[in-house]
């Protein structure tokens, strides 16, 4: 993105995986805790990386940023995580430039989401902007896209129906709930964490069972306080969670920990038991599913769930691909205004030393020069002028690269650095 006069490296890119082709357990070996996140833009910024933008969600994880080589990135995340190289080769996708800003329009838009319309993904990338920039590594470029993206993303919100009915995967665990649990209302159930998917899956979850029987855990237990003061459920300690999984009925486990949390030695129950793990890396390990009266099912499994109201929103891609392209356009306007900022900053610099210099004799010439009228004048001319040459530089119908080398050799202008 040279030419664009944007970055002092090469190109921008889109490095990341995500439930297209990586399973949960790959993703897991991806994902990034708010320290790793923190370290690995540390470490960027160390390497004079100019700007990053991290994301890492149930469904991928991302990094948008400019580099030499892609591989700079990837190794960044391989560092910080436990993933390797040879794993994310395997899964991965990289995209350069433009397809890169259109790869995040598609994400940020919801179109890429593991559940269509699911816009929780935004909100994400508004947090991982605001903390690259408050680490220094959000240059103008990477601020003027986000904000873009998240202009596509409210048209589509306000413009389309794609979002219609409730998304995410915290629906689709209650969902699944709703239609394989028989008398939910009367059922034990136990939310482990209570994080954001926590939170939204307790949320629905009192909303749609109608169940008074739920109980809250979570490590901090002022957070689980919270939450069940809100809808009057019950909140018990961390050190209880055995006891409390053996009286339940239904197990969702939604918590940020790197390490599986539940495994078959805590169950000690022989009653039917479904556990729901909405968490990356998984939480829950697969050896419960030794348990006879166990039944385990993974966040991958429940985002596969289709839907009349998914179906019906599939309807609504067309338009929503149109606002992308239109707010996208925009963007691209912008982005090519900016390749040729830099020479029309020199020609108004050069214009201005012309003016100077005829002033200063005028000036010897007049012993009643007007300064402040002549200023005036030559300031207005040399706008003017420069308006006039970057109108020209916008017009479709002529060769931008061309204009600009004959601009710079007619006035004889320094060459432009990047910015």
């Amino acid at each position: 993105m040279q030419q664009y006069n944007i970055s002092k490296s090469s190109s921008f890119y889109a490095i990341g995986l995500s439930y297209k082709k990586a399973d949960a357990d790959i993703r897991g070996h991806f994902s990034l805790d708010d320290n790793a996140r923190i370290a690995l833009l540390q470490q960027a910024k160390a390497n004079e990386i100019e700007s990053l933008l991290v994301t890492s969600t149930c469904n991928r994880t991302e990094i948008y940023g400019f580099a030499q080589h892609p591989f700079q990135l990837i190794q960044l995340l391989c560092e910080n995580t436990r993933g390797t190289v040879e794993e994310f080769q395997k899964v991965a996708y990289i995209y350069k430039n433009n397809d890169a800003i259109a790869h995040m329009f598609r994400v940020g838009s919801g179109l890429d989401s593991q559940i269509l319309g699911d816009f929780e993904i935004i909100s994400q990338l508004k947090t991982s902007a605001r903390i690259s920039k408050k680490h220094g590594l959000l240059n103008h470029f990477s601020e003027r896209l986000v904000n873009a993206v998240i202009q596509a993303s409210k048209r589509i919100k306000t413009e389309t129906d794609i979002s219609t009915g409730a998304t995410s995967v915290s629906f689709a665990s209650v969902q699944y709930i709703l239609n394989t649990v028989q008398d939910i209302t009367n059922k034990n159930i136990l939310l482990f964490g209570t994080g954001k998917i926590g939170r939204n899956t307790c949320e629905n979850l009192v909303k749609h069972t109608k169940n008074n029987h739920i109980t809250l855990i979570n490590r901090t237990k002022t957070k689980a306080e919270q939450i069940a003061g809100k809808f009057n459920l019950v909140v018990k300690e961390y050190a209880n969670l055995q006891e409390e999984i053996n009286e339940a009925d239904i197990l969702i486990v939604a918590t940020g920990a790197q390490r599986p949390t539940i495994d078959k030695h805590i169950i000690q129950t022989h009653k039917p038991l479904l556990i729901l793990d909405l968490s990356i890396p998984k939480n829950v390990n697969d050896n419960v599913q030794e348990l006879s009266n166990v039944h385990l099912v993974h966040l991958d499994h429940l985002s596969s769930i289709t839907d009349e109201t998914l179906e019906k929103r599939k309807t609504h891609i067309p338009l929503a691909e149109i606002i992308i392209e239109e707010v996208k356009g925009e963007f691209n306007d912008w982005l090519e205004t900016r390749k040729f900022a830099p020479t029309i900053k020199a020609l108004k610099n050069k214009l201005h030393d012309f003016a100077v210099a005829e002033l200063e004799t005028q000036r010897k010439k007049n012993a009643d020069f007007n300064e402040a009228q002549a200023e005036l004048i030559s300031n207005n001319i040399i706008q003017k002028i420069t308006n006039h040459f970057a109108h020209h530089l916008k017009d479709d119908g002529i060769s931008t690269d061309e204009s600009l080398e004959l601009i710079k050799k007619v006035f004889q202008l320094e060459p432009t650095t990047h910015v």
